[in-house]
């Protein structure tokens, strides 16, 4: 029996209904294809961000500050996530389940790596709003902080640690609505227009809500299959890529809700890997330290998770 060669549009539709069969975060992201079919491995993108600046005034006083937008360029390469997959005709031919096996864990491998850069932009969020209990309360203030007009229709969505669902539930009872219509795998239902999943690599304590403008995937390429074949061992390799990297683009957009306490630091200079805030709105803005800042006589906080 001669080996069986198969097409790349088969191998390829193997890879494919991994997207289809598991979270897939690119629905949940923007999908820039700008640079599919052009020439350059690197693109430059603003990232947005705004300070807050609503004041609660008395007769005859006025705003103290104003809400300024800025934005930082920066530039990205495009990443390659390549697998590869070998098996033997002798493998094939005693089973020929062999090969859609190991292109389904193909599918599922790059899948997952792309899935962790999406998510890796979300957890990078600079917005923080800071709570003792998941209730109803805490998702609508931490929505609040993005300045949204209309929270309903605002496609705002939640991924949550499955070991923290039990407080989810048990904080919003009543409050936490199953609507159909949203209904993917991981849906757990809607609260206050926010529509929560549950991802299982989401850190405890810690509940990323965004909106589709607050990441952006930027695609050079689709899903690419290539085959190679040494005939003279019969070993066959199948190579699974794409060209890709996601990050966040509007840091406005994004809101991570901690579970636990704030309070100023005592570090008299910045610890390298912690990270430090100021306090802004309902909220709290991570900043980005200078070798020589003070967090105490700055006035940073720390986030705890409890």
């Amino acid at each position: 029996m001669a080996n069986t060669t198969y097409s790349n549009f088969f191998l390829s539709n193997e890879v494919e209904d991994q997207y289809n069969s598991h979270l897939d975060l690119q629905q949940f992201c923007t999908v820039d294809n700008r640079l599919t079919g052009t020439a350059g491995m690197t693109r430059k993108i603003h990232v947005y961000k705004a300070t807050s600046g609503t004041e609660k005034l008395t007769k005859g006083q006025g705003n103290t500050k104003s809400i300024e937008a800025s934005f930082t360029e920066k530039e990205y390469t495009i990443l390659l996530a390549q697998n590869r997959f070998d098996y033997y005709d002798e493998e094939a031919m005693t089973d020929p389940m062999i090969v859609t096996t190991g292109m389904g864990f193909a599918g599922t491998d790059i899948f997952n790596t792309e899935n962790a850069d999406i998510y890796a932009a979300y957890k990078s969020a600079k917005m923080a709003f800071v709570t003792s209990s998941l209730g109803f309360d805490a998702f609508v203030d931490a929505a609040a902080m993005m300045n949204l007009e209309n929270l309903e229709d605002a496609g705002i969505f939640g991924f949550v640690n499955p070991a923290d669902m039990a407080k989810v539930r048990k904080a919003l009872k009543d409050d936490l609505k199953y609507v159909e219509a949203f209904a993917k795998n991981g849906y757990v239902g809607t609260i206050g227009g926010i529509n929560i999943y549950a991802k299982k690599d989401a850190d405890v304590g810690k509940i990323t809500i965004a909106t589709k403008k607050a990441v952006t995937l930027f695609n050079k390429k689709g899903t690419e299959v290539e085959q190679e074949r040494d005939g003279n061992t019969r070993k066959n390799s199948i190579f699974t890529r794409k060209y890709y990297f996601a990050a966040m683009t509007n840091e406005t957009k994004a809101v991570m809700i901690f579970t636990g306490t704030a309070a100023v630091s005592e570090d008299t200079s910045v610890t390298a890997g912690k990270d430090y805030y100021t306090k802004s709105g309902l909220g709290y803005l991570k900043v980005t330290p200078g070798a020589s800042d003070s967090p105490k006589t700055k006035g940073w906080y720390e986030i705890t998770v409890s």
